[in-house]
């Protein structure tokens, strides 16, 4: 076996590992009520009454009303609950009627189902089904939350200053440096997070026990060049401080053992924060967030129990807090939403200071954490601590094509709408495919983790958060009505401040993976209707879209011919098509209650943005 083959097959041997048996969390919830199914073109549109306190809902399927009621697995590959209702199963077959309960989801996992009901998904007309979109541009505008542009993910740091060749050829240290330059300039990303504050070459222990952040400073000094603010993520253990100098993971060998001396552990977190104080200033690291490790509750990260990793976050805590209380400090930046009460519970009994939580999610939307960072701020009379999501994607899985599919696009924008009144934070992993971990890319179209490709081209994922970026202005109402509303088509509106644009973003999405490849059944014809606009006044109306044939780099790849690599005049070529083009649509004019209509076809996976421009 290969050395890459051997990575791979330990990581996959230990992904899915907890490291420990975790905490339950809070007590029982009732079960959701007034469950209701209404059959869909394609799919089982399910909605129910939110239950207070809830986390989110568990959706179970059965093929009799007597059972037995299984999950509804949308393949995924990581948390199955959804935060929120509605939910489409598409998975379901047309014609066949299933029973469906739901459960509440608290931090101790399923709880109470519901009473359960009947549907059944239809099959496909000989037209997409329809939908329409009413957006008041009348209304008062509201602040959009950009929960997507605060934090980015990307490979460690320590690329910046990469002096091997790349995959395919590539410049890694001047590709990375240019994709953080791409997504702070056309996404507006403001931070990034990365693994390995302290692998080898960035932090090393000096024969007499001191510690060398000289390789840090070069890197950290590059990564500041380019306006960005890092999240310092304090991880892994340092050779000479671990307990288990052979317990390590990725094709770099990281170490995530505990350490042999913890006092040493506070030692160097305390002298890593007061070593960037003296070198960037305190008022400036004063603003960076502090990360306490990386999913210990995952066999593969750590060799300790729960127990260990709340005393790793306090030493680090206290550290960090002693040289500068204003450092934000958080934790536990689990795996699958895990440990978030348990580290809560850690920090309000033994006064330990948390201003964030943070955990990661693949494959659906984030769950609401809201009540239990409610509860810890009731209960010890502190500042509620803020929600990160450090990590969020479509896959938790290395080389998964769905990573360069369209599929992605509307499910990066179900995932940050859903984010936009739950959480503070929902950072995309990552930003590009210049990416170590289990081997470096074996093709250009390879199902990386990027946004961006081996030479930066910009995939499908790309152009959702760059459409995101687009919107002009302050949130108006959009509410979506038909086949499939609110569950696979979704929309968000913003007027401009000067009440000169009205842009319309909606989008045809499902969380359902084995439709990576879209399905007819679920194309939808959306008639968008806007009110409240001048009476008689002539609007420009424009277009920009994301779907198989529009915005998607992967098909010119393939309509290259495909392969490994591209030659030159196919760099050339793909070069030429990354782009986004804008559609004219024509002129429109409101009539004389104010209000015009768009409509426009949004095949599934597919993301349209409508811009009305006045005059």
């Amino acid at each position: 076996m290969s050395d890459k083959s051997a990575a791979y097959a330990d990581w996959e041997s230990r992904i899915g590992k907890p490291s420990d048996i975790r905490l339950t969390g809070v007590g029982e919830l009732p079960a959701p009520t007034r469950l209701t199914a209404e059959n869909g073109t394609g799919h089982v549109l399910l909605d129910w009454a939110p239950v207070d306190g809830a986390l989110g809902y568990l959706v179970h399927r059965a093929e009799s009303a007597d059972g037995p009621f299984q999950p509804l697995d949308h393949l995924g590959g990581d948390v199955l609950a959804v935060p929120h209702p509605p939910y489409a199963d598409t998975l379901a077959e047309p014609g066949r009627e299933y029973f469906y309960t739901v459960a509440t989801w608290s931090d101790s996992g399923a709880g109470a189902q519901s009473e359960p009901v009947a549907g059944s998904s239809r099959a496909a007309g000989p037209r997409p089904a329809e939908v329409t979109v009413a957006v008041d541009a009348a209304a008062p505008a509201t602040e959009l939350p950009r929960v997507w542009n605060r934090m980015i993910g990307a490979e460690h740091f320590s690329l910046l200053i990469w002096d091997k060749p790349g995959a395919g050829g590539s410049d890694v240290a001047a590709e990375y440096a240019e994709a953080l330059g791409i997504v702070r300039d056309e996404i507006g990303v403001r931070a990034v997070r990365a693994h390995g504050t302290f692998l080898p070459e960035t932090v090393s222990v000096r024969p007499d026990g001191s510690f060398d952040f000289s390789g840090l400073d070069q890197v950290y000094d590059r990564f500041l060049a380019t306006g960005l603010k890092p999240v310092v993520e304090l991880s892994f253990m340092p050779r000479e401080l671990a307990a288990d100098p052979d317990y390590t993971v990725f094709d770099y060998r990281a170490l995530v053992s505990t350490p042999r001396d913890w006092d040493r552990w506070g030692d160097l977190c305390r002298e890593l924060t007061e070593h960037l104080q003296r070198r960037y200033g305190a008022d400036e690291v004063a603003g960076w967030e502090f990360e306490v490790w990386n999913e210990a509750n995952l066999e593969v990260f750590w060799n300790g129990t729960q127990d260990d990793y709340h005393r790793l976050y306090e030493i680090a805590a206290r550290a960090v807090k002693g040289v500068d209380e204003r450092i934000r400090v958080g934790g536990p930046s689990s795996a699958a939403a895990g440990w978030v009460g348990a580290l809560l519970e850690h920090c309000r009994t033994h006064d330990v200071p948390v201003d964030f939580v943070s955990t990661h999610t693949y494959g659906n939307a984030p769950l609401d954490f809201r009540p239990m960072t409610r509860a810890f701020a009731e209960s010890t009379g502190r500042p509620e601590p803020e929600i990160l999501w450090t990590e969020w994607g479509v896959t938790p899985t290395h080389f998964h094509r769905v990573s360069d599919s369209v599929f992605a696009a509307p499910f990066v924008l179900r995932g940050m709408k859903s984010a936009l009144s739950s959480t503070d934070c929902l950072a995309y992993w990552v930003a590009s495919d210049q990416f170590e971990e289990l081997g470096w890319p074996p093709a250009l179209f390879h199902g990386g983790f990027g946004l961006l490709t081996v030479g930066n081209l910009r995939k499908p994922r790309f152009w959702a958060l760059y459409l995101l970026s687009q919107l002009a202005g302050g949130r108006i109402p959009a509410a979506v009505a038909g086949d499939g509303a609110e569950a696979l088509v979704e929309s968000l509106a913003t007027r401009a401040d000067d009440g000169s644009t009205v842009d319309v973003l909606v989008w045809n999405g499902t969380l359902d993976q084995s439709k990576i490849d879209g399905a007819a059944a679920l194309d939808r014809t959306a008639t968008v209707w806007i009110t409240g606009l001048v009476p008689g006044a002539a609007y420009r109306a424009d277009s920009r879209r994301v779907d198989e044939q529009h915005a998607n780099i992967r098909a010119v790849w393939e309509g290259l011919g495909g392969g490994d690599w591209p030659d030159e005049r196919q760099w050339e070529k793909l070069r030429e098509a990354d782009r986004l083009p804008r559609e004219e649509l024509g002129a429109a004019v409101a009539d004389a209650d104010g209000a015009l209509s768009l409509t426009v076809e949004l095949p599934n996976p597919g993301i349209r943005l409508l811009r009305l421009t006045r005059g």
